[in-house]
């Protein structure tokens, strides 16, 4: 007793901010859809730091993870605390993104005003450090502001180093690990604690099997800040993960790799999960990002589908060739891109798939005419449509900084969802409008039915769930004005935390837009969820519908090249079939020598 009563408190906060609407109130919900894998990953640092004690045998390091799009932050009250428990702590903002970091500033300047230590880390500082020459001003800005800015990932005792030197006082402008990534096998189990953990839809939680991409796409950051060498955890770190979560009742995920299908332990890992399902009955449900290529790999769908997987998220990007060579994603072929789809389709797996508008090539016309392809010759379901967008850290925005182009200097708005540079192509006006109306033209009521009639085809398979889930993107769009995938449960929003510069609006008109706006918005989900509901019970209930085709559905053949819209009106498209025929030629060439250097050597 006398022992613990000299314990000297040091609280370790984590914050994964949000960012601003276009009113400059944050993002925050009752609860959200997307866990954060990286709040999920400091916090099994931090505690193995506790377990460990770095900071010495009689300091206790308590850690409190906040996620902004599911909880209100209040520095104020976090400092009150930080001081009643004797003062000592460090304030570190998590996997700060673009468009998150003038929000993750804003409140690093409360707590430098209370004189805590604050660090940021993620993906806007570690990109902008990797790829351009000099400090931005926004970072600079914020290191003079007295925020040590972190470039890197913590493993490997590097949060322990952060912690000894909050802990001494003697925190440094800049930690910049860029050029030295470490490996993550045998790294501590990314975790959250239930309380955490029940403000995600569904008690989700997410990790990482994987870091780095071989890819050179020009618009990605992930190749520049985790590197284009794969590191990977193990089957065993899988297991822990799993069984860690399975004991606070947390059996569904998401996988955040990048891409699942070149994580070369994936195997590995899929039979460890099907081994603890047939085993042990801890059965798992899981969301995995994947490429268009992955069909391709023997035995990966299928054992992806016993290992519990029922969501992939595939990078489909564009359907126009062009396009494609245009952002270096020369590994999508759009002559795969049906079969592809039908086999995550034969299994039940849903498929949603990023798409990127605002090429060099696209026009208002061809964008809207690509819609239309889409939903009538690939078995696809979700379709998120995101602006192709310069990403600090991105190839495509060193270029144009290099070039000296005009980029949007809000940070806010670096979101995918808002327009930050110019067409070549399109007027601002005509840009922004397209990208709305290629929304609306997917999510009609048309569609969303034509895509529950697809997976009421599949015995066994729910048709309602399509609808379900189509609807929420189209209410997301258009009630809360924001991209779905930022999207959650009940918006959350509160006065007294605009964003900084913009004036604090009197008590009463604050409300009374308030009111007003959740009056527009309650009638928009009301009709639209009605609307989504019709449409799956209409589905659900016919008794026809296992019987039910079209020409999506439809099993891939030679001949269509010739006839599809897929091929024939698509930029570059009528190329890639003669390339694809090039290439299948010569495979057989290949296996006719093959077959007869055999029979000579028989």
């Amino acid at each position: 007793m006398g022992s613990s009563a000299k314990k000297t408190c040091f609280q370790l906060i984590l914050i994964k901010p949000t960012h601003y609407d276009d009113d400059g109130y944050p993002i925050t919900w009752l609860k959200s859809h997307i866990p954060s894998n990286t709040l999920a990953a400091l916090y099994g640092l931090g505690d193995d730091c506790r377990r460990r004690r770095v900071l010495g045998p009689d300091v206790e390091i308590v850690l409190k993870p906040f996620d902004e799009t599911n909880t209100r932050v209040r520095p104020d009250r976090i400092v009150r605390d930080i001081r009643r428990s004797g003062g000592k702590g460090l304030v570190c903002l998590v996997g700060v993104q673009s468009n998150q970091f003038p929000r993750a500033v804003d409140l690093g300047r409360q707590f430098i005003e209370a004189g805590l230590p604050v660090a940021l880390g993620g993906f806007h500082a570690a990109g902008c450090l990797s790829m351009l020459p000099v400090v931005p001003p926004e970072i600079q800005a914020a290191m003079d502001m007295g925020i040590s800015i972190f470039a890197g990932e913590a493993e490997e005792g590097r949060l322990d180093a952060i912690l000894q030197d909050a802990w001494h006082d003697r925190l440094k402008p800049l930690y910049n690990h860029m050029e030295d990534l470490p490996g993550i096998e045998g790294a501590p189990t990314p975790s959250l604690p239930p309380a955490a953990l029940a403000r995600n839809e569904g008690r989700r939680s997410s990790f990482d099997l994987g870091r780095g991409c071989p890819f050179q796409c020009s618009f990605c950051t992930i190749i520049n800040v985790q590197g284009r060498k794969s590191r990977f955890r193990s089957a065993d770190d899988l297991e822990a993960i799993v069984r860690e979560n399975y004991r606070q009742g947390i059996t569904s995920f998401f996988i955040t790799d990048d891409n699942m299908a070149r994580n070369r332990h994936w195997e590995d890992f899929f039979d460890r999960l099907i081994e603890l399902k047939e085993n042990e009955g801890i059965q798992v449900s899981l969301i995995i990002q994947v490429d268009t290529q992955c069909h391709r790999i023997p035995n990966f769908i299928a054992k992806a589908q016993w290992a519990g997987v029922y969501r992939v998220f595939i990078g489909l990007e564009n359907i126009n060739p062009d396009n494609l060579l245009a952002a270096k994603k020369r590994q999508n072929k759009i002559t795969d891109y049906r079969k592809m789809l039908q086999a995550w389709h034969a299994v039940g797996i849903s498929t949603w798939a990023g798409y990127i508008l605002g090429f060099p090539g696209d026009t208002r016309e061809s964008v809207l005419r690509d819609m239309e392809i889409i939903k009538k010759e690939l078995p696809l379901d979700i379709l998120e449509l995101f602006i192709l967008t310069p990403l600090p850290g991105s190839e495509d925005h060193q270029k144009l900084w290099k070039q000296g182009a005009w980029m949007d200097s809000d940070l806010n708005k670096y979101d995918l969802h808002h327009r930050v540079v110019h067409h070549p192509r399109m007027s601002d006006e005509e840009f922004d409008r397209t990208y709305r109306d290629a929304w609306k033209a997917y999510y009609t009521p048309e569609h969303i039915e034509t895509v529950a009639r697809r997976h009421g085809a599949i015995r066994g398979r729910n048709p309602a769930e399509p609808a379900q889930f189509m609807t929420m993107f189209k209410i997301m769009f258009e009630a809360e004005g924001i991209h779905p995938l930022e999207g959650g449960i009940v918006r959350m929003k509160y006065r007294r935390d605009r964003r900084y510069g913009l004036p604090i609006e009197p008590i009463g008109l604050f409300h009374l837009k308030l009111a007003a706006e959740s009056w527009r918005k309650l009638r928009i989900y009301a009709r639209l969820a009605w609307q989504g509901w019709r449409i799956g019970q209409r589905v659900k209930h016919d008794p026809r519908r296992h019987e039910y085709t079209d020409l999506a559905l439809e099993p891939v053949a030679e001949e269509e090249m010739d006839k599809l819209a897929l091929f024939a009106e698509t930029a570059g498209g009528e190329a890639a079939v003669v390339k694809k025929r090039g290439e299948d030629l010569a495979r057989a060439r290949a296996a006719v020598a093959q077959n007869q250097r055999l029979a000579a050597a028989e």
